[in-house]
C-alpha cells in the first residue's frame, strides 16, 4: 500500500484526535444509534484531552444530517482530525470485531486503518455483453462489501446486430458472420475504453464478468498489459439483487487470492532483503532508517500492532514508503525493506 493518501495529515501540528466507527447493520433507527455512538466517543476524546475545535470539526462531519448519517452508522467511518479540522474521512469497515474506538495522540492512529488497505484490492470490472460492458472502480478487502465507487456504461461501436440466425442456409450464414463482426467490433470498443481506466485508475486487477460470450469476446481483444492481471468472475452480474450478490462474492474470493499472492511475494522480498542486509528490525532500527531516507516498505506483522505503530507509519509516509503486511515474525513487530545497504548503527539499533 502507498501512504501517499495519508502523506498530508503529517504536515499538521499535534494533537491528533483519531476516530474509528464499524459498519454496524441497517435499522430504522440508524441515526439514533449513529449519535449514541459518536456522544460515547466524544467523550473518550474529550477526557483524553482533545481540543474542543477538533470535537466541533468532528460533529459536523459525522452529523452532517439527512440519509448521511445511516450511511456512516451501515459503512462504517475513519477520521483523523488536528487541532482544528478534519483532515482525513475515508469509508472503514471494521470487520475484525474491534467495534468503534477513539485515540488521541501525537500521530493519528492509522495502524487498524493501514493494514486494512494493504489487505485490500483495487479492481476494474468489466460486466460484459455482446453489446458493450458496464465497468466499474471497486475496492475489496476480505470481509468488506464490493459496492462500486465509480460506474461507466460503454456501448460498442459496432454498426449491425450481434443476434445470430437460427437456421444454417448460406445466407443465414452470412448473417451468422457479420453478426460475428459485429460482437468483436463491440469488444474491441470496450477494451480501448477499459485500457484508458486501467491508466487512469491502475488497478490491481481487471475482472471480466457478465455472460460468456460477451467477456469472452472482450478478453480477446485486450492488450498484453491487461491480460496479465485479468481474472474472470464465474457467476452473478447487475441483473438484479441475486446476480450482485453472487458478483460480490467472486470480487471477494478473488482479492482473497490477490491478497495472499501478495503476502507471499513481500515475505520472500523480505527474505531476500535481509539476505543482502538491506533490513531494519525492530522499532529503533526502523525509525533511524527512516530518519535517513533509507525506507522503501514498511513492514507490519499481521495482527500484531508494532511498538509505537503510529510513529512508524509516519516516519514512513514522510519519506514516501510504502507499507505492507506479512505474517513473519518481526521484532516488536515491525521492520523495513531499505533502499541501500544497512549502515551499522541501524544494525546496531
Amino acid at each position: 500500500m502507498q501512504l501517499t493518501p495519508i502523506k498530508h495529515l503529517f504536515d499538521h501540528d499535534a494533537p491528533f484526535s483519531t476516530v474509528y466507527l464499524e459498519s454496524r447493520s441497517p435499522a430504522e433507527d440508524a441515526e439514533h444509534q449513529l449519535r449514541l455512538r459518536w456522544d460515547d466517543l466524544r467523550g473518550r476524546l474529550e477526557e483524553d484531552g482533545a481540543p474542543v475545535d477538533s470535537l466541533e470539526a468532528l460533529d459536523s462531519a459525522i452529523l452532517a444530517g439527512g440519509e448521511n448519517l445511516t450511511q456512516v452508522h451501515a459503512e462504517g467511518r475513519v477520521l483523523v482530525a488536528d487541532a482544528g479540522s478534519v483532515l482525513f474521512d475515508e469509508p472503514w469497515d471494521a470487520t475484525l470485531g474491534r467495534g468503534d474506538s477513539a485515540h488521541v495522540g501525537p500521530s493519528p492512529a492509522l495502524g487498524d486503518y493501514v493494514r486494512e488497505r494493504a489487505g485490500s484490492s483495487l479492481l476494474l470490472v468489466a460486466v460484459a455483453d455482446q453489446e458493450g460492458a458496464v465497468l466499474r472502480r471497486v475496492t475489496v478487502a476480505e470481509g468488506l462489501s464490493a459496492e462500486p465507487e465509480a460506474e461507466k456504461e460503454v456501448e460498442g461501436a459496432g454498426d449491425g446486430s450481434v443476434h445470430k440466425p437460427r437456421e444454417g442456409a448460406l445466407s443465414h450464414r452470412q448473417i451468422q458472420r457479420r453478426a460475428d463482426e459485429v460482437v468483436k467490433q463491440n469488444a474491441r470498443s470496450v477494451a480501448e475504453h477499459v485500457e484508458r481506466l486501467a491508466t487512469r485508475w491502475r488497478p490491481d486487477a481487471l475482472v471480466l464478468a457478465g455472460e460468456i460470450q460477451g467477456r469472452t469476446a472482450l478478453a480477446e481483444e485486450l492488450p498484453a498489459s491487461l491480460e496479465e492481471i485479468a481474472h474472470v468472475a464465474e457467476r452473478g452480474g447487475i441483473g438484479d439483487d441475486a446476480a450482485e450478490e453472487a458478483l460480490s462474492e467472486d470480487l471477494r474470493l478473488i482479492t482473497r487470492r490477490l491478497s495472499a499472492g501478495r503476502a507471499q511475494d513481500q515475505t520472500s522480498r523480505f527474505e531476500q532483503a535481509r539476505a543482502e542486509n538491506r533490513v531494519a528490525e525492530g522499532t529503533e532500527a526502523v525509525r533511524l532508517s527512516a530518519q535517513m531516507g533509507g525506507v522503501d516498505t514498511l513492514m507490519l506483522q499481521a495482527e500484531r500492532p508494532a511498538r509505537e505503530e503510529d510513529e512508524l507509519i509516519a516516519a514512513a509516509a514522510r519519506v514516501d514508503a510504502d507499507v505492507a503486511v506479512t505474517q513473519t515474525e518481526l521484532p516488536d513487530g515491525a521492520a523495513a525493506i531499505l533502499r541501500f545497504e544497512a549502515p551499522a548503527e541501524v544494525a546496531r539499533a
